[in-house]
């Protein structure tokens, strides 16, 4: 099956011009053009899943590049393509870590103003806060100080 651009862009929530872009920039391995018009396949679809997920991931451009040169390269360079997703995984992993302690104080401060709601007021809280907060709420503020 093919699809066009403007179909791409609706299933990715993408501009037309972004995916122009990422084909300028050669991270399409098949994309076909039939009369000056963009046709992608299924694989275009998937290496766009990959572009967009490593885009989320923090990877620039060149660096999804590379990749997909490998790729087009074939099994020669399925060592490279393996250092590179291993690499990406420990910054994902990182990302995530501190996504998780931004996550936790967004909770404690959800439980911190549910409280200040119910008491009236936060210098009252304030002061009653060692006292009250349970310790899996205390949990969440250390670690996102930690």
């Amino acid at each position: 099956m093919e699809y066009t651009i403007g179909e791409v862009a609706k299933q990715f929530n993408l501009s037309i011009s972004q995916i122009r872009y990422y084909d300028k920039e050669g991270l399409f391995v098949s994309l076909k053009k039939v009369n000056g018009i963009r046709k992608f396949n299924e694989k275009d679809i998937d290496a766009l899943f990959i572009i967009e997920c490593l885009k989320k991931s923090g990877l620039q451009i060149k660096e999804i590049k590379q990749f997909m040169d490998w790729n087009r390269i074939g099994d020669s360079t399925i060592p490279e393509r393996l250092n590179f997703f291993l690499e990406q995984k420990k910054k994902v992993e990182k990302q995530i870590e501190e996504l998780n302690k931004v996550y936790d104080l967004v909770k404690y401060k959800c439980w911190y103003y549910q409280k200040a709601k119910e008491i009236g007021s936060v210098e009252t809280l304030e002061k009653e806060k060692n006292k009250i907060t349970p310790e899996e709420i205390q949990a969440l503020l250390d670690n996102a100080h930690s």
